[in-house]
């Protein structure tokens, strides 16, 4: 129930939250409202407040703050090229590259023009030749063991794991863990799609197809299956036929792998011929040579586009190297213990609350509105707070709530984290409010009877009161 009181006149919040949960979509449903001001440092409006629900990608809140407080925001990740063997007179090096992954969730994304696979491989090549190496007599292998080998969480679910954003994670992360499939629909509604390309080229996949033409402006209807070391992934659903080309995300089976292949193929055609095929290091040489430290775009960065546009596979990349960083090994296990520990140092009361991974694909995570509140509050204490709250969305401007709260004030900001997934819809985050106080929020819905997008245009309106509250 709301607390009544407690700030000088949030009435008009208490009706917009009383009649949500009065709606036929709430009949089934739990919604969740907490709002603290961070300056009196006390709650000032709470309904079901303390129940348990699932935050979906609220998590990464709790996993990018711990980034900034253990790495800060100029750590880099690193990647190694090095060489094990001899360099002979005539340049051949009879042995073999090494490409020693560092939990790098950026090397060869697509987004950034200094970290596609071509600008990395170039680099890498340069430093090849830079060495005196003409031929490798040998092969190029990768080495993830800086993280375990189980790339996703045990309860994931099986219509996540073959799709983008259930990639999973490696400690040779590659091209985001993802590949392109680009589709052509066919000539009438009902007919099959074909697929026209994938990107990167020469990945050594299969493709089962199943995909057919959807009607116009159907959007992305396809759902990819398939297990993270499997090179088979299969395809259902539809393509809108109005969309002459038309390319979906699907998750990238050993990413380690495929970089190491790809750079094989690279250095082949840049006049260094490598005699054997690209393979997983099972055991590090001791006397290898280092080549080149290839590091990362900032954490700042990172840990930015992490929240702003809720990626998983920034988000476990960050959560398993807080394991390896404070445990010895990137596991899953570990990353949810270093959250753990850093609930348990900020002093945070958690019963309700559980953690199970560090993107919230996991429909096991549970919060409470209150505990993501008081986290919030003891986040805004912290000397890394300007850069963390720098990190999440802008309503109205940016990331994922660029289209949402587009009628505040002026002199009203909303700076947010969203959270989605089938009946869910989660929006925690800090507001600064008309007369300069400043709050932090959290307002979260599960299983309720309507759309997605319904229920984001429902709790738009409680956050939009909140953030007006006199």
């Amino acid at each position: 129930m709301p607390l009544a009181g407690r700030t000088q006149n949030n009435a008009a919040l208490g009706r917009a939250v009383s009649e949500l949960a009065k709606e036929d979509a709430m009949k089934h449903a739990t919604l969740s409202v907490s709002v603290y001001n961070l300056d009196k440092k006390s709650s000032v409006y709470s309904y079901n407040a303390q129940r348990a629900v699932i935050p979906a990608s609220l998590t990464k809140l709790f996993t990018t703050a711990l980034g900034f407080e253990k790495l800060g925001s100029n750590f880099r990740f690193r990647t190694k090229l090095a060489y094990a063997g001899q360099i002979d007179k005539g340049g051949t090096l009879r042995g073999d590259l090494y490409i020693i992954g560092g939990g790098d969730p950026l090397l060869g994304s697509y987004r950034y023009r200094q970290t596609v696979p071509d600008s990395i491989f170039a680099a890498w090549h340069k430093a090849v030749v830079a060495a005196g190496i003409k031929a490798i007599d040998g092969r190029v292998f990768y080495d993830a063991s800086i993280f375990d080998n189980h790339p996703l969480h045990d309860n994931w679910q099986w219509g996540d794991v073959g799709n983008y954003y259930g990639s999973g994670v490696s400690g040779l992360n590659f091209h985001e863990n993802m590949f392109f499939i680009h589709f052509t629909p066919g000539g009438k509604i009902g007919y099959p799609a074909t697929v026209s390309r994938m990107e990167p080229r020469g990945l050594s996949l299969h493709i089962i197809n199943e995909v057919t033409t959807g009607a116009a402006r159907s959007g992305d209807q396809v759902v990819v299956y398939g297990e993270p070391g499997s090179s088979i992934r299969s395809c259902t659903g539809t393509v809108p036929i109005d969309a002459k080309k038309f390319s979906v995300r699907a998750s990238m089976p050993k990413p380690g792998q495929a970089c190491a292949d790809l750079f094989t193929v690279y250095l082949r055609s840049h006049k260094v011929s490598v005699s054997g095929a690209a393979s997983e290091s099972l055991k590090k040489p001791s006397n290898l040579v280092n080549l080149l430290d290839y590091t990362s775009p900032t954490y700042y960065v990172i840990a930015q586009y992490t929240n702003m546009t809720s990626n998983n596979t920034y988000a476990e990349a960050i959560h398993r190297y807080l394991g390896y960083k404070l445990y010895g090994l990137g596991s899953n296990a570990n990353g949810t213990k270093a959250v753990s520990d850093y609930i348990q140092r900020l002093r945070l009361e958690a019963s309700g609350v559980s953690l199970e991974d560090g993107c919230g694909l996991s429909v096991r995570n549970r919060v409470t509105a209150d505990f993501v509140c008081r986290f919030l509050m003891e986040v805004s204490k912290t000397n890394y707070f300007n850069d963390y709250l720098k990190s999440l969305a802008l309503a109205g401007e940016s990331g994922t709530v660029k289209n949402m709260l587009t009628g505040l004030p002026s002199n009203v900001t909303v700076r947010m984290k969203t959270g989605s997934m089938t009946g869910v819809r989660a929006y925690a985050g800090y507001i600064t409010n008309a007369k300069g106080e400043r709050l932090c929020f959290s307002v979260i819905a599960n299983d309720f009877d309507c759309s997605g997008s319904q229920m984001r245009t429902k709790l738009e309106k409680i956050i939009m009161k909140i953030a007006t509250m006199e």
